[in-house]
């Protein structure tokens, strides 16, 4: 491999990493699902919270993050507060009446209310994996290849996580 080579595309990859995560709302992620089935990430967020915003900062702005989930997502920021009714699968959501969630991100957490929370979910938008809480650099990476590589069909978690060895840097 020449020197030339791995500039190249390391150039390439800081290019890419600098456009960001390609965010896009649910309808577009529904759409896209119809013709290339692709696992799915949702970023459940508000804008008063200082975690979500350091996940921003920490964790979606990192090039490898934004390569990989880029290539193995489709990926949705959420405004979990938002008041836009929302059509999902075929059902309307809205904001819920006696609190602030949207019913959508209520559901997608399972009822648990946290900020933020990372929905994984295989293609299709099945089998909702919601992780609740700040995810570093490391986390979102084992969280991501466990589910992106299926690897969470096969190997319990605990298993998983004992033998991950994080390589973004």
């Amino acid at each position: 491999m020449s020197a030339l080579w791995v500039f190249a595309k390391e150039k390439q990859t800081t290019a890419h990493a600098a456009k960001g995560i390609q965010w896009m709302s649910v309808e577009e992620a529904e759409e896209k699902m119809k013709t290339q089935p692709k696992k799915v990430y949702v970023d459940l967020y508000t804008d008063w919270c200082g975690w979500c915003k350091t996940m921003d900062k920490n964790t979606f702005s990192h090039p490898k993050v934004i390569e990989y989930m880029n290539a193995n997502y489709y990926c949705i920021r959420f405004n979990a507060e938002q008041k836009k009714p929302i059509t999902f699968q075929g059902k309307t959501y809205k904001s819920m009446a006696k609190s602030r969630t949207h019913a959508l991100a209520d559901e997608w957490m399972n009822g648990q209310i946290s900020y933020p929370t990372s929905v994984f979910f295989d293609e299709g938008f099945t089998n909702p994996q919601p992780i609740p809480g700040y995810l570093e650099l490391n986390d979102m990476e084992m969280i991501a290849r466990y589910i992106a590589d299926n690897k969470h069909k096969t190997i319990p978690f605990d298993t998983y996580r004992k033998n991950f060895k994080p390589s973004w840097k």
